[in-house]
């Protein structure tokens, strides 16, 4: 027993000193000893990261706050209007159904189930859509959510932009290299950092209860390949590489996040055009200057100076697995704006699946419908009038 109790500590530090050798993490020659404070001159460290948890329960709080109080005043300001949605009748039988087999019962499921309420096959699927309804996320929370990053991405834009407008290696890529590295570590590059990680830490944090969309998968791989792209790049100081990343990425989500709120609050044209600016933006900065410019900075260039090592190609393979999403997301922004510049159609996100997507104005609809042939519907079930009048 005590055995076991020793070899496991000893595994883990043996584990430990593996994962961190210098020969993993940089080139020959060079190692954590030049990265050790000297002569008043200060490096970035592995253990600054542990600050971006609280920086990212602090965003956590501030999104509270900020939705509560600026958000959800600007949504009724825009004119935000939210859908009266109808409740699905209590009944266990569908309840069940619904919450442990499918959302969206087939055919033969609806009949089945039919037989086991009582209801009509109309009743079976009117109670299906409006459940479905329920648990669709709110203009309101969509939109909240969308002024909240809108803000974010704008304001870390603009931070970006000013701690960078006077560094060399904004205007020459091959800077980033010079004198690594042994690049001394600048206040405004760790507040930089710290508040990108925190902030994409506590997106991570708040994915479950944040609106789901088709690329929930892909939002997720982005969000943890960020991060660790953060992370590692500060541990081996490619700091300057990292704050041209993220700069390069600030530039254009301000402007999808606010053509999202424009589209919530039915201002058609405003979102339209901007989403028509963002597309522009995004193309160029995602697929031409991040893989042309920055990857050639960090792929082909460095290999001039020094051998290739597992860190260099580590580095390297986040910012694939990145471009392959900037391809991807691309190809539906692309496939948007030629239907809008085409059709003159709305702009709608392609990401948004059906789970998202309101039946409110089909249910409605349908009611007209069937107070027309029926009379009034409470509930999914017509109404009937028995208060009839006695002729004397």
């Amino acid at each position: 027993m005590r055995h076991r109790q020793t070899a496991s500590p000893m595994m883990l530090l043996g584990l430990n000193d593996w994962f961190w050798q210098e020969r993993l993490w940089f080139p020959e020659g060079l190692g954590w000893a030049d990265l050790e404070d000297r002569d008043g001159r200060i490096y970035a460290k592995a253990q600054d990261l542990w600050a971006a948890l609280p920086v990212a329960l602090v965003f956590l709080v501030i999104r509270q706050i900020f939705e509560r109080m600026v958000a959800t005043p600007l949504a009724s300001l825009l004119g935000v209007k939210e859908t009266v949605r109808l409740k699905a009748p209590h009944n266990p039988t569908l309840e069940f159904y619904y919450s442990t087999i499918t959302k969206n019962p087939t055919q033969s499921s609806v009949l089945s189930l039919c037989k086991q309420t009582g209801y009509s096959e109309r009743q079976v699927q009117r109670w299906f859509r409006r459940r479905r309804n329920q648990d669709r996320p709110s203009l309101l929370k969509k939109f909240r959510e969308a002024s909240w990053r809108f803000t974010f991405y704008l304001l870390a834009f603009i931070a970006g932009l000013a701690a960078l407008i006077d560094k060399p290696w904004l205007y020459d890529l091959k800077e980033m290299w010079q004198g690594f590295p042994v690049l001394t570590l600048l206040p405004s590059q760790y507040w930089y950092y710290m508040i990108e990680l925190g902030f994409y830490t506590s997106l991570l944090f708040s994915v479950a209860s944040d609106v789901k969309r088709k690329d929930f998968k892909e939002q997720i791989v982005h969000h943890v390949a960020t991060i660790l792209l953060i992370s590692f790049s500060w541990c081996v100081n490619y700091i300057r590489a990292g704050t041209l990343i993220m700069l390069v990425h600030d530039s254009s989500d301000y402007l999808l996040e606010s053509a999202k709120m424009f589209n919530y609050a039915g201002w058609r044209n405003a979102c339209n055009y901007i989403f028509i600016v963002f597309a522009a933006v995004f193309i160029i900065t995602r697929l031409v200057i991040f893989p042309f410019w920055i990857i050639y900075c960090t792929w082909v260039y460095p290999v001039t100076i020094y051998q290739p090592f597992f860190g260099y190609y580590f580095f390297n393979g986040l910012l694939m697995v990145l471009q392959c999403l900037h391809i991807f997301w691309a190809v539906l922004i692309i496939r948007i704006a030629m239907r809008f510049l085409t059709n003159n159609e709305k702009v709608d996100d392609e990401r948004s699946d059906k789970d998202e997507t309101d039946e409110s104005e089909e249910e409605e609809e349908e009611d007209k419908n069937e107070m027309k042939k029926n009379g009034p519907v409470q509930n999914g079930h017509a109404v009937h009038n028995n208060n009839h009048s006695k002729t004397e």
